[in-house]
C-alpha cells in the first residue's frame, strides 16, 4: 500500500506489476535511503524512467518528515 498520496493516485494507472513495485520501492527509499550500491542504482534508474513523479515522491516524503534542529 503507497504512503503518499501522489503513488496512491498514480498506482490505478500503472498497469504493469513490476513498474508498480518499483515505485513503491522508491517510495520507500525515500523514506529510509540505505547506501547499498545496488538499491542506488535502482533509484536512479527509477527517477530516471519517471522524473515527475519521482519527484513530487520525494517532494511529499520529504514534507512528511520533520525539520532537522538548527545548530547554533
Amino acid at each position: 500500500m503507497p504512503l503518499t498520496a501522489v503513488l496512491r493516485e498514480a498506482l490505478p494507472r500503472i498497469t504493469d506489476q513490476g513498474a508498480q513495485a518499483d515505485l513503491l520501492f522508491l517510495e520507500r527509499w525515500e523514506l529510509v535511503p540505505r547506501p547499498d550500491m545496488a538499491q542506488v542504482l535502482r533509484v536512479r534508474q527509477i527517477r530516471r524512467a519517471n522524473p515527475d513523479l519521482a519527484r513530487a515522491i520525494r517532494a511529499e516524503v520529504a514534507a512528511l518528515q520533520p525539520a532537522a534542529p538548527t545548530l547554533r
